[in-house]
């Protein structure tokens, strides 16, 4: 590493830290106001308000890095502008592109850092923040009163396309190997009922993959709808190994694409691939949105830099104004493009690759216009 990128490095470092540091200190003040009275009315103790807040660190990071680099960045450069740093690195025989060359290695570092996130913590973080904020607010209510029993579903109703076969639960824990009163009925190709099965509980053994039914009724019916055969096992169990449903399966079809990591969606996908494809598409845009998304990072690079770098100080403002107004643009077209692709109107590939595209080839053409020294076209900043 040359003296130039070292120095460079430590002009970013200082105020990156401080930006990134304080929009999450920013973050910690806003949700205490809110959630604080609630901790104090429930007598929530330190470690378990700490355990809440370490628990949703992996969101707020990835909401904060990218807006922390762009802040540092163009503090950054903007300073070195002032001063005519740029200009004398320029007039040394340095290029544009090679100042930038350890701030495009940063915005890579970060961009990896916000993928390893966004693979499994940050969704959990962001789909259990509700849960464990009730857990800690009700759980610490001393009412006298029985705690309703928490992450449970009751009355739910589940169809496998695949085997023509359809559970009722009434009531279940996602994921859960017991289901607590199923009544499932298996159906031929033209929705004929051929056989029903009524259990108090079934529980899934995995290591065997198979289904046993307790305490319950199996009933065969003819063509016409009459009844076959009824077999009574309400004292013992009755053991099926022949079905391909999991606890993850029938549980899966109420969860929100939104709320999955990386494995989750991939899980979804593959035991739910004959669902049509509409309900599948908001499941495969943030599939590949965890993957893409992340790299927004490395783009606010490029989008920072050739606004940061300016050759007059009247420049400084516009650049700044231009980077902000272009990040919120970033944000709006990704709402846009997941609303999209998760209503299938785009492919989720489309959906998800599009607003990092987009905005690293303005930055990639705004770039080229500062490396040849050229002024950027006026609509980038605001008419300067």
């Amino acid at each position: 590493m040359s003296i130039l990128d070292r120095y460079i490095l430590r002009n970013f470092l200082e105020p990156f830290l401080l930006c990134f540091l304080g929009f999450v200190s920013i973050w910690l003040i806003v949700d205490l106001s809110d959630n604080g009275p609630d901790f104090i009315e429930a007598h929530a103790s330190l470690k378990q308000v700490a355990k809440f807040y370490l628990s949703q660190l992996p969101q707020t990071v990835l909401v904060s890095l990218p807006v922390g680099l762009l802040l540092a960045l163009l503090f950054m450069l903007s300073r070195m502008s002032r001063f005519n740093e740029i200009i004398a690195i320029l007039g040394s025989g340095r290029s544009v592109f090679r100042i930038l060359v350890p701030l495009l290695g940063i915005g890579f570092l970060a961009s990896a850092a916000c993928m390893a996130l966004n693979y499994e913590l940050g969704p959990k973080a962001e789909s259990g923040k509700k849960a464990a904020l009730e857990e800690i607010v009700k759980g610490n209510q001393k009412n006298g009163r029985k705690k309703k029993e928490r992450g449970m579903v009751d009355g739910y109703l589940f169809r496998d396309r695949m085997n023509q076969r359809t559970w009722y639960v009434r009531r279940m824990r996602p994921n859960h190997p017991e289901l607590t009163g199923v009544h499932i009925t298996q159906q031929d190709a033209e929705g004929r009922i051929l056989k029903k099965w009524i259990a108090a509980r079934a529980v899934y053994e995995g290591m065997g993959h198979r289904w046993r039914l307790q305490r319950g009724v199996a009933i065969e019916f003819t063509e016409t709808g009459d009844v076959a055969r009824l077999e009574n096992f309400v004292g013992g169990d009755r053991v099926i190994t022949d079905w391909s449903e999991t606890p993850w399966r029938i549980s899966s079809s109420h969860l929100q694409a939104q709320n999955l990591s990386v494995p989750e969606l991939q899980d979804y996908l593959r035991v739910n691939s004959d669902f049509p494809a509409v309900s599948l598409a908001p499941f495969r845009t943030y599939y590949w949105h965890r993957w893409i998304q992340p790299w927004s990072a490395l783009v606010v690079v490029l989008i920072a830099a050739p606004l940061g770098i300016v050759y007059s100080r009247r420049a400084v403002l516009a650049g700044v104004a231009a980077s902000i107004f272009i990040f919120f643009g970033m944000v709006f077209l990704n709402n846009l493009c997941l609303a999209l692709g998760s209503g299938s109107r785009i492919p989720p590939i489309v959906a998800a690759a599009l607003p990092n595209l987009f905005f690293a080839g303005l930055g990639t053409v705004m770039l080229y216009y500062r490396a040849k020294n050229r002024e950027l076209p006026k609509f980038l900043v605001f008419g300067r």
